[in-house]
């Protein structure tokens, strides 16, 4: 599976025969999403301007927006409710392909206890929130890391170039997991046979 990353939360993951973007954004958001096919969309917290961007793909996606299990194209999807002390719900994700099992943590703003995450077992690669302000901080999403262990951890939701200044710089979150200078790619090719090689933590230029 090849894992894109287009800024905030918001990821193609894509292999043969399916396609998946998480959390596609308004223009507004202060990135511009490319026009592209998917056959899924997820949807952490779906409001209106997220559900009106989702008309914009190719493909007539099949979105899903909240706690479920669903089944794709021979692909699965689990969603899970991590929404403790948040006036808006957030639903994570667990996305099962052929080749790696995705975990995508939306916009998760609480460490979960053990108990919320008894679900997430051998997860290949997490997707998870590092800048703070409506979302975990990069000390924070250290401690997330260390309680569902994946074999990858790639931080969305920080501070770039292009937008959410008001975010810490991933070098917080980099800092708290030990690692003084990550491996920086513009797209992770995720499988059972390289995902291992992988460093623990991967930075994703983001797409345009």
């Amino acid at each position: 599976m090849e894992i894109i990353w287009y800024g905030n939360s918001c990821f193609h993951l894509r292999q043969r025969g399916c396609s998946v973007v998480t959390d596609p954004y308004d223009p507004e958001a202060g990135f511009r999403l490319p026009r592209i096919t998917a056959a899924i969309l997820t949807l952490s917290r779906p409001h209106n301007k997220e559900l009106d961007y989702t008309r914009g793909f190719r493909g007539s996606p099949y979105v899903i927006q909240g706690p479920g299990e669903y089944e794709v194209g021979g692909t699965f999807v689990f969603g899970f409710p991590l929404d403790r002390e948040q006036k808006q719900k957030n639903t994570a994700y667990i996305i099962e392909a052929q080749d790696a099992t995705i975990c995508h943590l939306g916009n998760l703003c609480h460490i979960p206890a053990r108990e919320e995450t008894e679900q997430f077992d051998e997860i290949d690669v997490l997707l998870i929130p590092v800048g703070g302000k409506d979302t975990i901080d990069g000390a924070q999403a250290a401690e997330v890391v260390s309680l569902l262990e994946p074999t990858v951890a790639i931080p969305m939701c920080y501070c770039t170039d292009g937008g959410d200044a008001d975010m810490e710089e991933a070098s917080h979150f980099l800092s708290e997991m030990g690692v003084q200078e990550a491996k920086k790619l513009a797209t992770l090719d995720a499988n059972k046979n390289t995902i291992g090689r992988q460093p623990d933590v991967v930075i994703l230029e983001r797409s345009e």
